[in-house]
């Protein structure tokens, strides 16, 4: 079910148009934004949900040499402590232009990789590898664009552009599965940079047991959570799902680790969407008319250390559970209230619904609060809700 349309549809007032020009705010795929954007004239009010190179943090490659770029941008200014926190990204190279840089670090370690194609999502077209012989198409690509044993007499071999990163095979476990993290960020601006982060989310789990036995790494089922990948496997129950609550996530976590380690690893996961964002600013192409609904992946290690595996431009709206359902049509709701298309914000909250302003222009830092992140905490969204249509319907009042 197509939640985003279910939360358009539920605004009061709010109608579905057919029109290309008369409308205020649109929901785009990416594909259209690559063909019309460049050719509209929008209005001053109107609001589209996506920046025109949104692509330099959600495409695999660039994000990862963006993040590279920050962090030697940072050491060239001496700021060498903040400069050991952008390592957050595992090793990663892109194939088949740094192969020989790539052939370097695979030799140094024995370890297992993980490939994926650049522009492709929902698990298709990875696979994992720790034999050079898995990628020699990327080798023979590399050969004829140049490199040491180019054949100028042959033609050049055509193959997808894939970034092979050092895999995490000690990823932390529930029950002896793996899982990663959706988590919801809303970008409003870049220029000052203007960050909501969302304090709901899920956890993805594979339906298998993890197991890094050599045997096992052709099997994605282990490995990757997506649930395109799960729902494909037998035994997937479509009415349960293979989904966590975060919160429920959080207050497991907190059983085994306590609760001053948990909310540590949470900061540290929001201080992983603050740098990411900061490391693409200055690159982006800020638009008054344009917001960003990033889903973000995070995946934590043994140690508690979360990894930015990566970030999606078009997470998916649609619902695959009666929960999902409930959880991303209210998330779309205080979305749309943070982009205030109907003119009701006062302008100075840092709440809104689930969505908490964490950056903006500088840190914004919780009120009278004993976490430094409210993500995975109790989301009193409809109390913040309620509480602001009482103070939006005084001000009317007062104002006549």
């Amino acid at each position: 079910r197509n939640t985003i349309l279910e939360a358009c549809r539920l605004r009061p007032n709010w109608k579905e148009t057919e029109s290309d020009t008369d409308w205020d705010i649109c929901w785009a795929d990416v594909p259209w934004m690559r063909e019309h954007f460049d050719s509209l004239q929008l209005d001053v009010h109107q609001r589209i949900n996506h920046f025109r190179n949104h692509y330099e943090l959600t495409r695999k490659d660039l994000m990862v040499k963006n993040l590279k770029r920050a962090k030697k941008q940072l050491e060239r200014e001496d700021r060498a402590s903040e400069a050991a926190n952008y390592d957050f990204f595992p090793v990663t190279f892109i194939l088949p232009n740094e192969y020989q840089m790539f052939v370097e670090e695979f030799k140094r370690h024995n370890v297992t990789w993980i490939a994926k194609p650049i522009g492709k999502a929902q698990g298709r077209g990875i696979f994992l590898f720790n034999d050079l012989r898995d990628v020699k198409s990327w080798k023979q690509a590399h050969d004829q664009r140049g490199g040491v044993n180019r054949d100028k007499d042959k033609p050049e071999v055509d193959v997808e552009v894939y970034v092979a990163q050092k895999y995490i095979e000690n990823p932390y476990l529930v029950g002896g599965k793996k899982f990663d993290l959706r988590l919801y960020c809303l970008v409003t601006s870049y220029s000052p940079l203007t960050i909501w982060f969302y304090r709901s989310g899920f956890a993805r789990f594979s339906g298998h047991r993890f197991s890094m036995n050599k045997g096992g790494l052709g099997s994605l089922a282990v490995h990757l959570t997506n649930v395109a990948v799960q729902k494909t496997e037998t035994g997937y129950d479509k009415d349960a799902g293979c989904k966590w609550d975060l919160r429920q996530l959080k207050i497991y976590m907190m059983s085994r680790h306590g609760s001053e380690e948990v909310n540590r690893c949470f900061y540290n996961i929001q201080m992983i969407i603050i740098r990411s964002l900061l490391a693409v600013q200055k690159v982006m192409m800020n638009d008054k008319h344009c917001f960003e609904l990033y889903g973000y992946d995070v995946m934590l290690d043994s140690e508690l250390k979360p990894w930015l595996i990566e970030v999606n431009a078009s997470p998916s709206l649609t619902a695959d559970t009666p929960s999902d359902h409930e959880f991303k049509c209210g998330m779309l709701d205080d979305l749309l209230d943070v982009i205030d298309i109907e003119e009701k914000r006062t302008g100075d909250e840092t709440q809104v619904g689930g969505f908490d302003q964490i950056y903006h222009g500088g840190y914004v830092t919780p009120v009278k609060s004993s976490v430094q992140s409210y993500l995975g905490c109790y989301n009193n969204r409809l109390q913040v809700k309620a509480r602001a249509q009482r103070e939006y319907i005084r001000s009317k009042n007062h104002s006549k």
